[in-house]
């Protein structure tokens, strides 16, 4: 198990954000996973049909597959890594797992266009 793993199954349990699992997400994630709490904290996670999308400081990030089209994800991180994840990444797990994801039913696609 991967401590991504073990921390999203703890969130799962308890359904809420306990500080005992934001001390295992900073532990693991450092700034990241800060970013990625407060993130959760703001409800910058919106769920569309598509896409998850987190809302960042100056654009918006669809995380797939618990992937992210941000820079950081692309450039920083060992894809071969699970635990490596991005601040996009992290939230939209933390979200998921806590229920805390903003739904919203249209397409993330079409609603890209106007933004």
């Amino acid at each position: 198990m991967t401590a991504v793993d073990e921390w999203v199954e703890r969130l799962e349990d308890a359904g809420e954000l306990t500080p005992e699992a934001v001390d295992r997400i900073v532990g693991v994630h450092g700034t990241r996973g800060q970013q990625a709490i407060e993130a959760v904290g703001e409800r910058r996670v919106k769920e569309y049909r598509d896409f998850t999308v987190v809302v960042g400081h100056e654009d918006e990030y669809v995380v797939e597959d618990g992937g992210c089209t941000c820079a950081d994800s692309e450039y920083n991180l060992d894809r071969e890594d699970p635990d490596e994840l991005c601040w996009h990444a992290i939230a939209a797990r933390v979200a998921a797992a806590i229920d805390a994801t903003d739904e919203h039913d249209m397409w993330y696609s079409d609603v890209r266009d106007f933004l």
